[in-house]
């Protein structure tokens, strides 16, 4: 973690990250044809060419039916091969059970008698503002994060795990439910980098606390990396951790009796804010979204 002039800038998460995606974008897609396809150009521009969306398009190429179930956003591929055991998958009018089974282009496939069909693959990248909630809808008309990325796609996404209200930073938005799966699950163990803002000064001892684990009511939670972002400014923070726990970082802060005053997650998943204004988004390049898959390619041993 670098510290300067009391802000936290995780270069060394971003150079980390582009070395992944660079050796991973030398790598054919397991799900594509063997061609190699040219990067995608994403959009900073908050929405004015969705056409640019980083995505892997399987309709007019051969594919897995579990990749190609998980690819209609149904479930993941996991919970896709169950519904194949269980026969309630046909292609072209026969059920199949067989796990492994290929689709090709123009074959008709249902779940439990309902068309579904596959489409291509968004990936979308937000500086969530405060005052947003991340749900795709709201019964008390509250402001939410979907209302940011209306225009980036035709294809239905969904927000990868949660921020609070009052909690600003990245936010991934896909429909690729086998990702979302797993860069959700804690097996994974998805590292996440928040700069945080306190109410008073953090002491070397509470440092130390929260790195040994406090316990919360759902259990002990501790922070993987933690440290001031600047000597001089003791409220100021930047933690690094991988669980997923609901508000855990406001959590862990407030069993030691601090406030959390602001809270941005500047690093997901080695994806980070850099040149992403708040309330923006952008669509993931080819070498990010080929990073994020070689992350999530084997669960991590603990």
């Amino acid at each position: 973690m670098r510290k300067r002039k009391g802000k936290f800038f995780p270069d060394e998460e971003i150079e980390k990250g582009k070395r992944r995606a660079r050796g991973g974008s030398e790598k054919r897609d397991s799900g594509t044809s063997g061609r190699r396809r040219p990067e995608e150009t994403s959009s900073r521009s908050g929405g004015r060419n969705p056409d640019r969306a980083s995505h892997l398009d399987n309709v007019n190429e051969e594919v897995r039916l579990n990749k190609f179930i998980a690819n209609t956003g149904t479930c993941s591929r996991r919970e896709a091969d169950e519904l194949i055991i269980a026969g309630v998958i046909s292609i072209n009018g026969e059920v199949v059970t067989e796990l492994g089974t290929k689709v090709q282009p123009g074959d008709v496939v249902k779940y439990n008698g309902e068309s579904i069909k596959t489409e291509r693959l968004v990936y979308v990248l937000l500086n969530k503002p405060k005052d947003f909630i991340t749900t795709m809808d709201d019964p008390q008309e509250r402001k939410t994060v979907m209302s940011l990325v209306s225009k980036a796609c035709k294809e239905r996404i969904y927000p990868v795990g949660r921020l609070d209200r009052n909690t600003t930073g990245l936010l991934l938005l896909t429909n690729d439910g086998d990702l979302t799966k797993k860069l959700t699950h804690p097996s994974y163990k998805i590292r996440k980098l928040y700069s945080v803002e306190l109410d008073s000064n953090l002491t070397k001892e509470d440092m130390n606390r929260l790195s040994a684990g406090v316990e919360l009511d759902d259990g002990v939670s501790k922070a993987d990396q933690i440290a001031w972002e600047n000597p001089d400014i003791k409220s100021k923070v930047g933690v690094e951790l991988h669980s997923g726990k609901n508000r855990i970082v406001r959590r862990m802060f407030e069993v030691l009796g601090y406030t959390v005053k602001k809270l941005d997650r500047v690093v997901f998943a080695g994806l980070t804010k850099k040149d992403l204004p708040r309330g923006r988004w952008r669509f993931l390049t080819e070498m990010e979204v080929n990073m994020l898959k070689m992350t999530t390619g084997s669960k991590k041993r603990t």
